[in-house]
């Protein structure tokens, strides 16, 4: 065994030193071979990330959601659906919730206007998410005017700016008291946007919704796992759109790919006959060349890989952000937790690494097999 790995050290010497002579294509195939990984590992990583974000994040959203709606569309809770609701069995907690949409022409985006649950909002103030407070130039204190949609004119002074670790949910978040949400909207007395419950037993909120769809026909309940299959999906296409944008890319690669098992040029033709001249075994020839993929691949996949890390981790991935992001206006600052999934980091390599290597043993297989003299006038 200690003479097969010192065989292995001396054929890897060897393919460095063979590699070296050959610096200048070498390189920038190794350069092209790293951009490939680069990029996909960017695509890869990123949506990853976003994916494990929005996981963390729903995971404390409620279990079941109830809308109703009229003509296929959304509208107004009216009153005594919570009594309704109330007299289903299962249900633990629910709270009506006020919120709604509102476009700020001034920054051409935008918020969502909602009433806090559990935080008292005394009236007149707002408090705002942090990307709307970077566009709109906020701190605590200031002033602030939205026309509503009746065409009043509010004023509000900015009691608070969300802290940046909430932007990933609060970018555009405007947060105000019940009585000014429903003043600047029109909303009637006790009608609400929606309502939020949750469930005593986790097992059964499918046969909770069920009996909600039952007991209120115009009401559409919507599941966490629902929107959790939502967010994922949403990453899947976009992350599908944009390597197909980078099919062009992954057809190069091919090419390369292609090209190496195509044939070799007269100066490697011309070594492996010097070697099989002097005594190296075809098995040799092919073990050399192998390790000269491998130390060509494995190279590119790492520095791809790495720049790739450092570009989604350390620059938020800057490259792809606005297309794989999905905000239109108002982009969040946030940095995505760094976290490798393994059959992602495996089906990367295999994709990337085996063909390369592989083609390379097609053309040294055949020059390795025939004979020297006729190797070396070719």
């Amino acid at each position: 065994m200690t003479d097969w790995f010192h065989k292995q050290r001396y054929l890897i010497d060897f393919s460095l030193a063979a590699l070296g002579r050959r610096k200048v294509r070498n390189l920038g195939l190794l350069a092209a071979y790293s951009l490939l990984v680069f990029v996909l590992a960017s695509v890869m990583l990123f949506t990853q990330g976003l994916r494990q974000e929005a996981k963390r994040v729903l995971a404390e959203s409620p279990e079941v959601i109830l809308q109703r709606l009229v003509a296929g569309r959304q509208d107004l809770i009216p009153p005594g659906y919570l009594e309704q609701i109330g007299r289903i069995r299962g249900v633990q907690k629910m709270e009506a919730r006020l919120w709604g949409y509102y476009y700020d022409p001034v920054v051409k985006a935008n918020y969502t206007f909602m009433v806090p649950g559990e935080r008292q909002i005394p009236s007149g103030q707002l408090v705002v998410g942090p990307a709307l407070a970077r566009e709109r130039g906020l701190v605590a204190g200031n002033l602030i005017s939205f026309r509503s949609y009746s065409g009043r004119l509010f004023t509000f002074q900015v009691a608070e700016v969300l802290p940046q670790a909430s932007e990933l949910m609060s970018a555009d978040l405007v947060l105000l008291g019940a009585e000014d949400f429903r003043a600047f909207f029109d909303f009637p007395a006790g009608h609400y946007t929606d309502i939020t419950l949750s469930v005593a037993n986790p097992n059964e909120v499918r046969n909770v919704a069920a009996k909600l769809a039952a007991a209120l026909p115009d009401s559409r309940p919507i599941l966490r796992e629902e929107v959790q299959r939502t967010y994922a999906s949403l990453f899947d296409w976009r992350e599908g759109m944009v390597l197909t944008v980078l099919a062009g890319a992954l057809l190069a690669f091919a090419i390369l790919a292609w090209d190496k098992a195509s044939g070799l040029s007269a100066e490697e033709r011309r070594e492996i006959g010097i070697l099989k001249a002097i005594g190296w075994e075809t098995g040799d020839v092919l073990r050399m060349k192998f390790w000269e993929g491998v130390l060509i691949s494995l190279s590119a996949f790492l520095i791809g890989y790495l720049a790739a890390w450092v570009h989604v981790f350390h620059l938020d991935g800057a490259l792809f952000r606005p297309v794989l992001q999905g905000w239109a206006v108002l982009y969040p600052h946030f940095r995505l937790t760094p976290q490798v999934d393994g059959l992602q980091l495996a089906t990367l390599f295999f994709f990337t690494v085996f063909p390369y290597t592989a083609a390379v043993l097609v053309p040294i297989w055949r020059a390795a097999i025939t004979d020297p003299d006729a190797v070396m006038r070719t």
